[in-house]
Order: structure tokens, then sequence, then C-alpha cells
């Protein structure tokens, strides 16, 4: 097999691989965010829209 037979393979891996971090920074925003770590949030809500506007292009 190829290299170029191989890149849509890695290329949806790596895009898994985002989306799953986004959930996962999500997922500990929601938990952060109740208990008063607003700077931890806001750094985390940083982190997910650099990843929304890059998931975009």
């Amino acid at each position: 097999m190829s290299n170029a037979d191989l890149l849509p393979s890695l290329l949806f891996k790596i895009n898994q691989n985002q989306l799953a971090l986004e959930a996962a920074i999500m997922e500990l925003t929601l938990w952060v965010e109740p208990r008063g770590s607003a700077e931890v949030a806001g750094n985390d809500r940083g982190a997910l829209d650099t990843i929304s506007k890059n998931n975009g292009c």
C-alpha cells in the first residue's frame, strides 16, 4: 500500500482524535465551571474555540 493510499485513513484518524479531545475538554470545562475556577474554564473555552475554528477549515 502506498503512502497516498494511507493518507485518507490517517487524516480521518487525526480528525477523530481531535473530536475526542474536544469532547474531553468540554466535559472538563463543565465539571470545572460550577466549582468556581473561572480562569481554568476560560482557558478551556479558549482551547475549544481554537478546535472549532480549525475544524471548519
